[in-house]
């Protein structure tokens, strides 16, 4: 007959018992696991504004004389970007929340894109965004267009950030 069984019933309370509480004492030990800091991204001085409000297709309003139309038209790759222009692109709705961008652009070079408008209304998505946007950012001025990857763990808000920076760079003549 095994030990446990009939003869001894109270050692079997008594380990069952003794099992429990130690389970209990690990699993209050464990730490939580804290979120980083979150800060946001400080907006760019805008010396001159353009702001592409809506338009849909490509087609965007430029406020420095430049007509941009799509990829082709007249007005883009930089002709009659002299100076600071700053851009907003449009606002793309993800599944998360809205994203937007907005960029500066001076003599024909992407100079800085913000992100103005993040899913950020729940911690994680707080935690997700503030190591997503500045790696989107740092690919949007390497590649100086909207050629960027997906950043792992944001698919949402990658996808949205380089649709509104798109729209961003046509509106600019890029």
């Amino acid at each position: 007959m095994h030990p446990l069984r009939k003869s001894r019933p109270l050692r079997r309370v008594v380990l069952a018992s003794a099992g429990t509480v130690s389970a209990f004492v690990l699993l209050l030990s464990l730490k939580p696991h804290d979120l980083p800091e979150v800060t946001a991204a400080p907006a760019p001085a805008p010396s001159s504004s353009a702001s592409a409000s809506g338009g849909s297709g490509g087609s965007g309003s430029s406020g420095s004389g430049s007509t941009g139309s799509g990829s082709g038209g007249t007005g883009s790759g930089g002709s009659g970007a002299s100076g600071t222009r700053t851009v907003t692109g449009e606002s793309v709705q993800t599944r998360w929340g809205p994203v937007q961008v907005r960029v500066t652009v001076a003599d024909g070079k992407l100079t800085d894109v913000t992100a103005v408008a993040y899913p950020q209304d729940n911690p994680r998505d707080q935690q997700i965004n503030s190591s997503a946007l500045p790696e989107l950012r740092s690919e949007a001025l390497r590649a100086q267009s909207a050629d960027i990857d997906t950043v792992s763990g944001a698919t949402y808000t990658s996808d949205g950030y380089r649709e509104s920076l798109q729209s961003a760079l046509d509106a600019a003549g890029l």
